[in-house]
């Protein structure tokens, strides 16, 4: 670690923070030399997941990739951006619990139908439309039926 100032090594901390949802840590430093002050994050690198695609291809697991699709089906919808980023820190977790380096796309796929039908259902809806690759209207209209039974069953337990 360096001083951004004048690059001399001589650094102390001054401050230290947890950061719960990003779990890292926010250090205050202070250049022994120069003495300006500065804040460095610290993150805990994860082991890498490799996601296989349909195809058999193989490519790194992409937080970025599920958060656009994510923001894309709840576009207009009221869903707040830190639910939306909660959803992808969920899915990385329990990916990295579930599995030791390979994860299908299938299963995140799933992971994020799951997680939005339980966050906003027309979210759900948008989603599982691009995902599931409805062939056609009646295909469409199971998937809503088979959610207004369920919607039904629950107010009925309610």
């Amino acid at each position: 670690m360096h001083c951004p100032y004048c690059g001399s090594s001589q650094l102390k901390v001054i401050d230290s923070r947890h950061i719960y949802q990003d779990n890292s840590i926010k250090r205050r430093r202070e250049c022994e030399k120069c003495g300006k002050r500065f804040s460095t994050f610290e993150v805990i690198q994860e082991a890498s997941i490799i996601v296989i695609k349909k195809d058999n291809t193989r490519e790194f697991f992409d937080k970025k990739k599920i958060l656009q699709g994510i923001m894309r089906s709840c576009r207009k919808r009221p869903v707040t951006a830190k639910q939306m980023e909660d959803i992808v820190n969920e899915i990385e977790r329990e990916l990295l619990t579930k599995y030791d380096k390979e994860v299908p796309s299938k299963e995140i796929g799933e992971l994020v139908i799951q997680k939005l039908r339980n966050l906003d259902v027309v979210s759900y809806v948008r989603f599982a439309s691009v995902y599931r690759e409805f062939k056609d209207i009646n295909s469409f209209f199971e998937e809503l039926d088979n959610l207004k039974k369920e919607e039904n069953e629950k107010s009925r337990d309610n």
